[in-house]
């Protein structure tokens, strides 16, 4: 049982992606499938599916690398804890690396990333950062 199972899912993907795997498997939730959506059509993976098994499942996530092997994924940080909650209004949103990044954000309409959030207009619990 872990205490944070989203930081769990963003310290694979940051392993996985340091040593060039193709693809990571992570046990699946809701939560976890809102986050891979959102890499997905931010373009910093290739794609992610759910397996079902007979427990809660796995989703397995096809990481994605530059036309010469060079990371897209340089740094995936956890910025809400379980022990300290980061909320932030859509115009207290931060703007990673001046936009070259993204927050993932979870919201009354979902999760998702901070360029939805400001143009829906949503604040809410910011689960991380990716650039």
């Amino acid at each position: 049982m872990w205490s944070d199972p989203v930081a769990d899912m963003l310290t694979r993907i940051r392993n996985a992606a340091r040593i060039h795997k193709p693809r990571v498997a992570i046990p699946s939730s809701k939560l976890k499938v809102g986050i891979a959506e959102v890499l997905k059509s931010e373009g910093y993976v290739e794609g992610y599916d759910v397996v079902e098994d007979d427990k809660q499942g796995m989703l397995r996530i096809d990481l994605k690398y530059g036309p010469r092997g060079e990371d897209l994924i340089h740094e995936i940080k956890r910025a809400s804890r379980s022990g300290c909650r980061r909320y932030s209004k859509v115009d207290e949103l931060p703007r990673v690396l001046d936009g070259l990044g993204i927050a993932i954000v979870s919201t009354s309409s979902g999760v998702l990333s901070d360029r939805v959030c400001r143009e829906k207009r949503v604040g809410g619990e910011l689960l991380c950062t990716v650039y």
